[in-house]
């Protein structure tokens, strides 16, 4: 049954909103708690656990210290994420119901990962972390299958926290996958290593532009992947293990992905409109109604 409108036309909130905040906000409270083991208020900090195989100078594919300020922002926008999400106007917004699930896995997933990390279990960090890209790309793209921005609230809150987080986790991803293989005995030295670094950086690029295309350009997803791109570049080009090669590869990477998102936003389709969205609102998951495009 659907639930009656509001005065503002907007649904009333059922109890299954009421249950996916509360699972937002626990998920919240739990992502601080792994944050806090992580920054070594509880536990190891990151660079020195798993025997030290996260650090910034690691591996070819680690992004340079500095990098790393950029969670600061995602989780900033993840707690205002869960107060939006309690918000009278959003609790039954259809917003909050395509996203709040998923925003709900990131949190613990990346809870899971940095716990995992602390055991130094490096390659089922690995596992965790691509679930969580899988799911933050799940998140992203039922954002741009929505027919309607939702203001500008919605956007800096929501599409601007999850791009962000999007985009710089698929780089941490190739970053951490380079920390596993060394740990596991993987050789970095030598021009051979450092071309598949390029070979990694390209490619990631190419997988970015793909996922672009698919969510119609975000500009948060762009600047995220572009950041971490750009410090691996300084990282191989100023700090050990040095690798100029690669570091003029990742700076490319950066501006190829900047370019591909330009591109996918001029030929994006209206919200709503494109394929995968026009299943789902045959399907009855989307609103067919037309609106501007979110980012």
């Amino acid at each position: 049954m659907t639930p009656s409108p509001t005065p503002a036309g907007d649904p009333r909130p059922v109890a299954a909103d009421r249950v996916r905040q509360v699972v937002v906000t626990v998920s919240e409270i739990a992502c601080v708690l792994g944050t806090l083991v992580g920054v070594g208020v509880f536990g190891t900090r990151v660079p020195e656990s798993s025997g030290g195989s996260l650090a910034a100078d690691a591996t070819l594919l680690a992004p340079a210290g500095t990098a790393f300020s950029i969670w600061s922002v995602i989780y900033l926008g993840l707690f205002a994420y869960t107060v939006w999400q309690w918000l009278p106007s959003r609790a039954a917004a259809a917003r909050a119901r395509a996203t709040g699930w998923l925003a709900a896995a990131s949190m613990l997933l990346n809870a899971g990962w940095l716990l995992v990390t602390q055991q130094g279990w490096i390659w089922l960090s690995v596992g965790v972390i691509v679930a969580l890209v899988l799911v933050l790309g799940l998140l992203v793209q039922r954002l741009a299958e929505l027919p309607g921005p939702g203001g500008r609230l919605d956007q800096l809150v929501v599409d601007g926290t999850f791009g962000l987080y999007l985009g710089w986790v698929a780089v941490a991803t190739a970053a951490n996958v380079a920390a596993a293989l060394v740990a596991s005995g993987a050789r970095q030295e030598g021009r051979g290593a450092e071309w598949i670094g390029v070979a990694v950086v390209l490619a990631l690029a190419a997988v970015l532009a793909w996922i672009q295309r698919r969510v119609g350009g975000r500009w948060a997803v762009a600047a995220a992947s572009a950041w971490g791109l750009s410090w691996i570049a300084v990282g191989r080009g100023l700090d050990e293990p040095r690798a100029l090669i690669l570091a003029g590869a990742a700076a490319l990477a950066a501006v190829l992905v900047v370019v591909a998102t330009a591109l996918a936003r001029g030929r994006a389709p209206a919200p709503g409109t494109a394929p995968h969205a026009v299943r789902r609102q045959e399907q009855g998951a989307v609103p067919a109604s037309a609106g501007h495009r979110a980012r």
